[in-house]
């Protein structure tokens, strides 16, 4: 008897890892609902080489909590963008802000360095160590 069992587990194991792998497919969607009104900050006075980031309410993948206004060291050339939220078609979505735009790029073609260096002009393996532009 023990042989018969044996044999038809065989069997399926064998016939199981011939079929064509079964796929599945799971969709989750959550919904954030508003967020509460931001709440009332103290702005504190000015700190020369800094910017005033406002406080927020963040998602933290069970509700809103809120995240107090903080100092950030300037950027020169960049604008901060406040975090906000937005309702669009997919419920209410955060832009986290940050910094955006920046300086202009370098002409690097102009601006080269100490001769033998350069874009055009890199010693074999300097490149990769960043040595060279």
């Amino acid at each position: 008897m023990k042989k018969i069992i044996l044999a038809v587990v065989l069997a399926a194991a064998s016939s199981a890892a011939l079929l064509p792998e079964a796929q599945a497919q799971v969709s989750v969607n959550i919904n954030i609902g508003a967020p509460p009104p931001p709440r009332a900050e103290r702005l504190p006075p000015p700190r020369h080489g800094y910017v005033w980031v406002p406080g927020y309410w963040d998602w933290n993948g069970h509700g809103h909590v809120w995240r107090g206004g903080r100092w950030v060291r300037e950027r020169p050339g960049y604008s901060y963008a406040q975090p906000a939220w937005h309702e669009g078609p997919r419920g209410w979505e955060l832009d986290r802000g940050g910094w955006r735009g920046g300086p202009p790029p370098r002409d690097r073609h102009h601006d080269r360095g100490p001769r033998g260096h350069g874009p055009d002009h890199c010693p074999p393996g300097h490149a990769r160590k960043g040595e060279c532009w």
